[in-house]
């Protein structure tokens, strides 16, 4: 008789099962993960933005700026909501005070012209 199938032997018993890992080893990397998140996407963001925010608290009259569209001049009056902000001589335009990207140091809207 041809024997194409082997026969099947009950194995050994097992050592005893090793104990499960702690609910602590299952949550590490979770936290892990959400440490790394903090310390490179969130302080970082929240640090410009504090940046940013005082930035736009200190600025006044004659500071020279760039505008979030790229818009470089000099700012004639400051206003909670919206600031006026000469590009040219005699050419002042109206942006939001919030798109205000850069202060740039004083005397560098004449080199740029």
């Amino acid at each position: 008789m041809i024997h194409i199938i082997s026969n099947a032997w009950a194995a050994a018993p097992a050592a005893a099962a090793p104990p499960q890992a702690g609910i602590l080893v299952q949550i590490l990397p979770f936290l892990v993960i959400g440490v790394l998140m903090y310390v490179l996407i969130l302080r970082p963001q929240s640090k410009r933005a504090r940046e940013q925010r005082a930035m736009l608290a200190a600025l006044a009259a004659g500071d020279e700026v760039v505008a979030a569209g790229g818009l470089l001049g000099r700012l004639t009056e400051v206003g909670p909501q919206y600031s006026m902000v000469e590009i040219a001589s005699g050419v002042v335009v109206q942006i939001q005070t919030s798109s205000v990207q850069l202060v740039l140091p004083k005397g560098t809207v004449g080199k740029a012209r």
